[in-house]
């Protein structure tokens, strides 16, 4: 007589972070993002919270879905954004929202200009969300106590019920500048107390930024030659320290003029460019930059 077959053994939260796809949508964001280790590993942490609280209910165990609502911090350029989309992307593997999409808003897309326009305007972002994350940008702007006749305290007062009562098929991330999104709680302590996690984004360093150009210039098919590389580095210490940095989105509109000025050259070399050519950016693309010239301005003063 055949014994009958053991019953299949309990994942393991290691099995069970595979066979979610949850360690894909990690190791992709590792990927995708040079540095940030505490932000990477808060987001590690709620992965492993969810997938716990998983292997709770599947044993009978009282499992509550936690409070996922959460604060980004940090300056522009900083991948609140990218990190929001693959935190998206890890509750819909683990069946935590329908969709795993994600809505990005200012206070423009939620907050009318006249009587009437608000509720309507923020309950159509909400809709557009459910089943998602709606990620909101510079959060702080949907409150302006100075000006009596303005509207952001009802959509605030909309996101709050939502917030609550729907906690189990939206999440909220809100955004911006971490001494005004302490302000902003202050203010609003209804929705600081639905705030379970708050991630602080630091600025990159410059060995970050470096490494973060070559990966864009990688994937555009592009490359520093021996002079240019050097030079970009100074490029980058010069500019960090300058107003309105917003780090790897400042890299990038960097590179962009620097394409443009090599695209010039090429265009006026009067000879067919090699794919060499077409490929290579020179030290002089990089150094054409207005940032030299300022600090040259500076030390003539």
């Amino acid at each position: 007589m055949n014994a009958l077959p053991s019953p299949a053994a309990d994942p393991t939260p290691a099995e069970l972070l595979e066979s979610s796809g949850v360690r894909e949508v990690l190791a992709q964001l590792d990927r995708e993002l040079v540095g940030l280790a505490p932000v990477k590993g808060r987001i590690r942490d709620i992965a492993a919270l969810l997938l716990v609280d998983k292997l709770r209910a599947a044993q009978g165990l009282q499992s509550t879905p936690p409070s996922l609502h959460m604060c980004f911090t940090g300056n522009p350029g900083t991948g609140k954004t990218t990190v929001a989309l693959r935190m998206a992307a890890v509750l819909r593997q683990l069946g935590y929202v329908r969709k795993g999409h994600l809505v990005a808003v200012t206070r423009d897309d939620l907050v009318g200009q006249f009587i009437g326009h608000t509720a309507p305007k923020t309950r159509e972002i909400v809709k557009k969300a459910m089943g998602g994350v709606l990620f909101i940008d510079e959060a702080y702007y949907l409150y302006r106590p100075e000006n009596e006749r303005d509207y952001g305290q009802e959509s605030i007062e909309i996101l709050l019920q939502v917030m609550e009562n729907h906690r189990d098929d939206l999440v909220v991330i809100l955004a911006g500048y971490r001494d005004r999104m302490e302000t902003f709680f202050s203010s609003n302590p209804g929705m600081a107390s639905r705030i379970a996690h708050h991630i602080d984004f630091p600025d990159y360093s410059e060995p970050e930024l470096m490494q973060i150009a070559g990966l864009m210039l990688e994937q555009l098919n592009y490359r520093f030659d021996d002079e240019a590389a050097p030079a970009f580095a100074r490029y980058v210490a010069l500019r960090r320290r300058q107003p309105h940095f917003a780090n790897a989105r400042s890299i990038r509109n960097a590179l962009d003029r620097m394409r443009l000025r090599h695209a010039t050259r090429l265009f006026t070399a009067g000879t067919a460019p090699t794919r060499e050519q077409l490929c290579t950016l020179q030290a002089g693309d990089v150094l054409a930059s207005r940032v030299f010239a300022m600090q040259e301005a500076r030390d003539g003063d």
